[in-house]
């Protein structure tokens, strides 16, 4: 079932993330919908504003509403009883990518210490890094990329449903937390390539 309460949901994280000063990256934008299993999701991606396309930085958000919170959401919008609850999980990937070589993992988890938030009753942190390097044959280097993730989820308890500030602030909560990860990372002193010089991909 698509409905209009996951279009909200984007659009207001959509909005947060413009007003946090953060640009779209259009391509990586995507609305899927699983055709066996009924899931929706959303892909976008954002990244600080000036940035070189690919950016050093970027943040990879997904948001997937599950059929079941669907069937949910359906039965509280006719007044049915539902001993589900209405929620729609998301992924937060903050990338760091351009990378000459691979940062001590240590630097990426203190730039991000501290950096926590909560989202209603749930405490948003992020995960150990994951690293990754792609060699070039043709000028015998290599392109790193180290990336850290948070995963939580977004109850939409009856007075978000019934009125916006609820979720508003939740997904402002969000925003700012994504945007404040991003100028962390981007404030390390690492080597990048610079876009003119990298023929090796993300």
């Amino acid at each position: 079932m698509f409905d209009h309460i996951f279009l909200r949901v984007i659009y207001q994280l959509k909005s947060a993330l413009e007003q946090s000063l953060l640009e779209p990256q259009q391509i990586e934008e995507r609305l899927l919908s699983d055709i066996l299993s009924g899931d929706l999701s959303f892909e976008t991606s954002y990244s600080l504003p000036g940035e070189q396309s690919p950016p050093r930085v970027r943040a990879d958000i997904t948001l997937e509403w599950p059929t079941w919170s669907q069937s949910a959401y359906r039965s509280w919008t006719i007044g049915e009883p539902s001993t589900e609850t209405i929620e729609i999980a998301l992924e937060v990937t903050l990338r760091l990518q351009r990378l000459r070589e691979l940062p001590n993992p240590k630097l990426i988890l203190s730039a991000l210490d501290g950096l926590t938030a909560t989202m209603g009753e749930e405490i948003l942190e992020f995960t150990d890094p994951r690293s990754e390097e792609v060699y070039s044959s043709n000028k015998a280097t290599s392109q790193a990329a180290i990336e850290i993730s948070l995963q939580s989820v977004l109850r939409l308890e009856e007075t978000a449903l019934e009125g916006r500030d609820r979720l508003e602030n939740q997904v402002m909560m969000l925003a700012g937390l994504i945007a404040s990860g991003l100028v962390r990372l981007a404030d390390l002193d690492l080597p990048f390539y610079q876009v003119e010089d990298d023929d090796s991909g993300e």
